[in-house]
């Protein structure tokens, strides 16, 4: 009854049940109760619908743009195992050529081979630089970690601890990553 008196007491919803049978009135503001409810509900699915557009779209973006860091990655780095293989022919070429006596180097019958040799060399250095393979500075720095890889302690009153005193094979970076680190010797303290 109570239904029906706040029914009863609304003149706009008392204009809308005119010509209903009073049997039914009575059900009028449950038929209201459960449209708003499904309003409500309807309302609630939307928002839901709505927030998981939008993680949808973020994920999607986000994804987007580690596949193109990922394919730039990919080019710039798709070389590095072949310049690893590559650094151990340029090392040998400077073994080479560093082997050879002086007076060999004077001497007529073998001045071409090592003027080759060394144009090979170059050549080799070109490619390198081209690719954005670049030699790590070692000698007389300071010992980094991430550059360089200590083989042995060198005892000397001359350099602070710490510094690196030999190479024993050149390190080199291929853009701003590691493609090989310097093997080095670094200076101790003497006893």
């Amino acid at each position: 009854m109570t239904k029906k008196k706040s029914a009863a007491a609304d003149p706009a919803v008392e204009n809308e049940l005119e010509g209903v049978p009073e049997h039914m009135k009575d059900d009028t503001p449950d038929v209201t109760d459960a449209a708003d409810a499904k309003i409500a509900a309807l309302e609630e699915a939307l928002a839901a619908a709505q927030q998981e557009v939008l993680y949808a779209q973020a994920e999607t973006q986000n994804v987007r743009r580690r596949m193109e860091k990922e394919a730039q990655d990919a080019r710039a780095y798709a070389a590095t195992g072949f310049a690893r293989d590559v650094l151990s022919v340029s090392d040998n070429l400077s073994r080479a050529l560093e082997a050879i006596p002086a007076e060999m180097r004077e001497s007529e019958t073998m001045k071409p081979l090592v003027i080759g040799l060394e144009a090979t060399g170059r050549e080799l250095d070109s490619v390198f630089t081209k690719n954005g393979i670049t030699r790590i500075a070692a000698m007389g720095m300071p010992l980094d970690p991430n550059q360089h890889q200590a083989m042995v302690e060198i005892p000397s009153a001359d350099v602070e601890p710490g510094i690196i005193v030999a190479e024993m094979q050149a390190g080199y970076m291929i853009k701003d990553r590691l493609l090989r680190p310097a093997l080095v010797g670094v200076a101790k303290a003497a006893e």
